[in-house]
Formats: structure tokens, sequence, C-alpha cells
């Protein structure tokens, strides 16, 4: 895990996210994420990668009593800055967390910048209640491959397709500093689908539920959109997933 990598790009992060969440973020994370969570009055939330605090005040409004954790002190310290009522923030690493009691716990976006996963996983099943659920939303692992998949068209057939070019091997792919400083790295970890499904099975979680999500956005008026637009509806881009501690 790149413990370092978020602290000299949260400032950045804080003003592509905001205080409500990024267009991803109110379109299409967050709704999936609630949906999957249902949320009963005052169940105990975990937060885990929670950056500087998007989830939170939903969770709030939905009657949660919510706590964020982050191994970045720079996001952890964005979040307590918005001073969210009723929401706690928490510096920690997720492969090593100490906390009990959580009838849920959500990863939102943040499990790809950890590693190793089996840690990870192993780590917050000790957090939660027998029954308790975790959601997973993350870039879908199958179709959004840091710098091995794209979009490409297909003269012949008029069609757009999604271009895979590595999906079994696992990669750890450093990603672009977007401070002003330009220093910071962080990592994107990818792996195949099957490896989620293992892991969070070996750790004792049953799946029960997995929505896999395309874009919101749609082709500008052309003579490809029609294409475009299609492509953009049947390829998906996020995957959530729900499981259960048995």
């Amino acid at each position: 895990m790149a413990t370092q990598g978020w602290d000299p790009v949260a400032d950045w992060y804080d003003g592509w996210v905001g205080d409500k969440g990024s267009i991803h973020h109110t379109k299409l994370a967050i709704p999936a994420v609630l949906e999957l969570l249902a949320i009963k009055p005052n169940e105990k939330v975990l937060d885990i990668g929670c950056g500087q605090g998007v989830l939170a005040q939903y969770i709030v409004s939905a009657q949660g009593l919510y706590t964020g954790v982050d191994v970045s002190e720079q996001l952890i310290k964005i979040a307590k800055n918005r001073k969210i009522n009723n929401a706690n923030f928490l510096v920690g690493d997720a492969r090593k967390l100490n906390m009990s009691g959580f009838d849920a716990a959500v990863m939102l976006l943040s499990i790809q910048d950890m590693d190793p996963l089996d840690q990870v996983i192993e780590s917050l099943t000790k957090c939660l209640t027998k029954g308790a659920r975790l959601v997973i939303f993350m870039n879908h692992p199958a179709f959004r491959i840091p710098r091995q998949s794209g979009w490409g068209w297909d003269e012949g057939r008029k069609l757009q397709y999604r271009r895979i070019d590595r999906y079994l091997t696992p990669l750890a792919v450093p990603m672009k500093a977007y401070s002003s400083q330009k220093s910071g790295v962080t990592i994107s970890y990818h792996r195949p689908l099957q490896e989620y499904v293992n892991s969070l099975n070996n750790f004792g979680f049953v799946i029960d539920r997995m929505l896999e999500i395309p874009t919101y956005k749609t082709s500008q008026p052309g003579p490809n959109a029609r294409a475009e637009n299609l492509s953009f509806r049947e390829i998906p881009q996020f995957l959530a997933l729900r499981a259960k501690k048995v």
C-alpha cells in the first residue's frame, strides 16, 4: 500500500471530489452503495479508505453511525475539518484494523488502492459482527484496467468496442501525480475478479448481490453517436459487490 502516496495529492483529490462527491459519486457510486448497504437506524458503519469523508454525510443522513478510516493523515484532516455531525474519522491502515462491533462496512473506490488483498479482507472481517454486510464499489476489474484497457472504434463494423490488453495478471500501476507540486505516487492494484471472490470466501463472506454499472455519459451528436451510446450502456465501468459475514 502506498501509505504516503495520498498525502501530496490530498488537496487535488478533495477539489475534484468536493463536499458532495464527483459526478461519478453522485450519479453512480453513492446511490449503488446506499442501495446495497440498506442501512437501518443506529447501525454502525465502517468506511474503509474513506478519503476526505465524502460518504459520511450520506450515511449520517440515513441514520447510520459513521466511522471513517484512511491511511492518509492529510485526507483525514480534511474530513475532520468538514465537521460533519455524528461522523468519526480515524487515521488507520486497512491491513491492521483494531476495531469491532460494526454492522456494516463499505469500501468506496478504495479497495484497488490497497494491497495485499487477503490482509485487508482478513483485517476488516474482525471489525464486523456476524451477519454484517460488506459493500465494495470499484472500477470494474474486467473492463477498466489501468493502462491496459480503453475504447476503440471499428470502422468496418461501425461500432465502438472496449479493448482489453491484459486481465488475469495482477498489476501494480503507478498513477499520475495530480498535485500542483507534481509529487507523490499513488498505486492502483489491478486484480482479476476471481481474486476478490476467492478472498471474500476464504475469510468467511458470502456474496449475495452484484451490480455491474455502466457510465452515466452519453456521446456528443454525430455519425458515431448511436454506436458509442450503445457501448456506453452495454459495457460496465464499475462493479459493486455485497457480501455477508457468516
